[in-house]
């Protein structure tokens, strides 16, 4: 039937996995890291284990491209580019252009080009990914799968902010949200292991990993979401603080003779864990380390996805699953069990036994009110699934 590839560009990187069809078999996977840096490389890992990694200039997103076209040839994966049926890109911003993923081609490829100004840094990176893949594919869809789609269908009391309502009119200040794409993909799966319909339950993802959110899903759709105008707000996260009273900001900034933008970059790359330990952004580098910052950023970290869980169970009247998601939630078995001990009085009986160990399952007992589950995110299968479905592939 053909392949599919599934593309993630950020700012400096490029990752990849190819999907066969029907069939959704991951033939390949890698990137391409540190695209206009020196000391850029190039990686593709086989279905049969061999990784090949070479170091070689990468100056552009379209010289990526061609790197990945020649490296699927070279190793077997497409014998010709017309095997290639599909390209996914995964984007940040869709702003409220996009309530869904959508085929881009050179009448709409502007508009994601025009929300930059809403992820300055992957918007530009993400276009110029599909633009060079139309360059050397044509005639193939290119598909953009928005981080932001999901959450289109917040309500009003929900993403609005308490400001003059003049900024939304103007320039669309609101919520958008994050990890659209990954959410979807959890809470669809979810359901799948109750045995229930996704229109049927309640769920709240915590999508818990350098970057972390927390969202309600109700009746299949996202009903609210921790993630704010941009990734930064919400709960604690690696380097991002999440919620900060503005005025401290202003304090901080008046102290330090801070701009704004110095601000904003102490927000997203100085703060959460690695501000509060001042050690390390990444979770595992914490969790025995007894210096008490350490252990301090661990109890915040969780003390606000706890919060965040607890508003969202009052907003849908209720609960019915929490699903963990992404790189901590998937591999960290402390913080999820220090949330679900939170949420004991509400009627969540863990499974401590279980959550001893990873892996997609239930973490709950049988007769526990609210389940629990480990449900391993894959956001490239849904990119796949979603170029598919849009350039009527099935």
């Amino acid at each position: 039937m053909g392949k599919v590839l599934a593309i993630n560009s950020g700012s400096s990187s490029f990752k990849y996995k190819v999907f066969d069809l029907p069939n959704e078999d991951v033939l390949a996977s890698g990137m391409a890291d540190r695209i206009g840096i020196d000391g850029s490389s190039f990686e593709m890992k086989l279905a049969n284990g061999e990784d090949h990694v070479q170091e070689v200039a990468i100056p552009d997103q379209e010289t990526a491209v061609s790197l990945l076209l020649k490296a699927l040839k070279q190793n077997g994966v497409v014998k010709d580019y017309d095997e290639i049926v599909g390209v996914g890109h995964r984007v940040v911003a869709g702003g409220e252009n996009f309530k869904d993923s959508s085929i881009i081609d050179e009448n709409n490829l502007h508009e994601v080009y025009d929300l930059a100004e809403y992820a300055p840094l992957h918007n530009p990176a993400e276009a110029a990914g599909i633009e060079a893949f139309m360059k050397l594919l044509p005639g193939v869809p290119e598909v953009a799968v928005f981080d932001t789609s999901f959450h289109t269908t917040l309500d009003p009391v929900q993403y609005m902010y308490s400001i003059p309502h003049e900024y939304y009119d103007k320039y669309r200040v609101r919520k958008y949200g994050a990890h659209g794409t990954s959410v979807r993909y959890v809470a669809n799966r979810t359901a799948k292991l109750l045995g229930k319909d996704v229109k049927d339950l309640k769920i709240i993802v915590c999508h818990l990993g350098s970057g972390a959110s927390v969202t309600a899903v109700k009746d299949g759709k996202s009903f609210d979401t921790s993630m704010g105008f941009s990734p930064l707000a919400g709960i604690t996260m690696g380097t991002r603080s999440g919620d900060v009273d503005p005025s401290a900001l202003q304090f901080i900034m008046n102290k330090e003779n801070l701009s704004m933008d110095e601000m904003i970059d102490i927000l997203n790359h100085k703060s959460g864990l690695l501000g509060l330990s001042g050690i390390s952004p990444d979770m595992r580098d914490l969790k025995h380390n007894k210096d008490k910052y350490a252990q301090l950023a661990r109890k915040i970290f969780i003390n606000r996805i706890v919060r965040y869980v607890g508003a969202y169970i009052t907003e849908m009247a209720g609960v019915d699953a929490i699903a963990f998601t992404a790189g901590i939630g998937e591999h960290d078995k402390r913080v999820r069990k220090g949330v679900m001990e939170a949420l004991e009085f509400l009627g969540l009986d863990p499974d401590f036994d279980a959550n001893e160990t990873n892996g997609e399952k239930l973490i709950s007992k049988p007769d526990s009110k609210i389940k629990a589950l480990i449900v391993p995110t894959d956001e490239e299968l849904m990119i796949c699934r979603d170029v598919v479905r849009l350039a009527k592939l099935d």
